[in-house]
């Protein structure tokens, strides 16, 4: 599949109260023609409300094309929520032209790129652009964010952020790996604080970024989206102070695909992919299942031993009905055989 078949997907990246979600929702109302999907990362009270978004839906956007993932930070949740979420949109009908990913103020965005490059995903989705939101005034003030007692309650609340970094390098960080930066309020920064604003912006940017000046969210989406920048091939020229931390590698997983028959008792299969996660330490399965005497394949989903399962659409005329399922797990924990014998049953 070419670059130009993929899916294109908008990271948006910023501290809380930067104005992720104003601009998210301009470009809800200003689609382009475009429909759109959504993808929030949610921190309960102290985080982005997805409701905000949900009440702005559209045809171009309804309802069921904004997911939250309330799991804590996406860069840190990879296997267990992020691909299993794109994995979502990308099987709804009629399938979204392009994903929009809120971030959490706190996650690291390189190692969000670094989802993109799993297999399964390359192939079908491509990273059209990183903005970053920087409030202007805090800035400007060398506080970065907005609001620094709100963006610290928030790393309290959430469990999953175990990188204790400071403000400034999160900052840096979301500069390296943006290939276009949005500075908000200009209002309250005023000409100096501008000015100053984007002297920052200049002395942390590893290479000359565009930087536009946005109130209220209001920008003209043909200027942030269809960059086509394919940011998953371009990760050496986004440096991260977090480079080489072994906490956010992703590289230690491995995945097979196991082919079956048609499944006489989806009950049966789901017993047998529990079993799976309790005997071989699987992390993930996930697929689709023929299941005989049914017109409408079987969607399968499992995280360790929870496992979901629901018919997702009839097959289609002419489509192999098979059983297809993607097993993925640490690289060491990885034996095919094992691993078919207990789903085969």
């Amino acid at each position: 599949m070419n670059d130009l078949a993929k899916l294109p997907v908008t990271v948006i990246t910023g501290f809380l109260g930067s104005g992720k979600t104003t601009l998210i929702r301009h470009l809800m109302q200003n689609p382009q023609g475009k429909r759109l999907a959504v993808i929030v990362n949610e921190f309960g009270d102290v985080g982005v409300d997805g409701e905000i978004l949900k009440s702005c839906a559209i045809p171009e956007c309804p309802e069921e094309n904004i997911l939250e993932l309330a799991n804590g930070c996406i860069c840190c949740t990879v296997a267990d929520d992020f691909i299993p979420t794109i994995e979502a949109l990308m099987a709804l009908d009629p399938r979204p032209e392009h994903i929009l990913i809120e971030t959490s103020g706190l996650a690291l965005p390189k190692p969000l790129l670094k989802a993109f490059d799993w297999p399964d995903i390359r192939s079908k989705i491509t990273v059209d652009g990183v903005i970053a939101l920087a409030d202007a005034e805090a800035v400007a003030a060398g506080r970065f964010a907005p609001n620094v007692e709100l963006v610290d309650a928030q790393r309290l609340a959430d469990d999953s952020i175990d990188h204790e970094t400071p403000l400034s390098e999160v900052f840096e960080d979301q500069i390296s790996c943006a290939d276009i930066v949005l500075l908000t309020k200009p209002d309250l920064a005023g000409p100096e604080g501008l000015a100053r604003a984007r002297e920052v912006i200049a002395a942390e940017a590893p290479r000359p970024l565009p930087v536009v000046e946005v109130a209220e969210g209001a920008v003209d989406p043909r200027v942030i989206l269809g960059l086509g920048a394919a940011a998953e091939d371009d990760m050496d020229a986004r440096p991260s102070h977090h480079d080489g931390a072994d906490d956010h590698e992703h590289d230690d997983f491995d995945s097979i695909v196991v082919e079956l028959p048609e499944v006489a008792d989806p009950a049966h299969l789901v017993a047998r992919i529990e079993t799976l996660a309790k005997e071989q330490n699987i992390l993930r399965v996930k697929g689709y299942v023929a299941v005989t005497g049914k017109p409408m394949r079987m969607l399968v989903q499992a995280v360790g031993a929870r496992v979901r399962h629901q018919y997702d659409r009839p097959w289609k005329a002419g489509e192999a009905k098979r059983t297809r399922l993607v097993v993925i797990a640490e690289h060491d924990d990885i034996d095919p055989a094992a691993i078919h014998a207990v789903l085969a049953g």
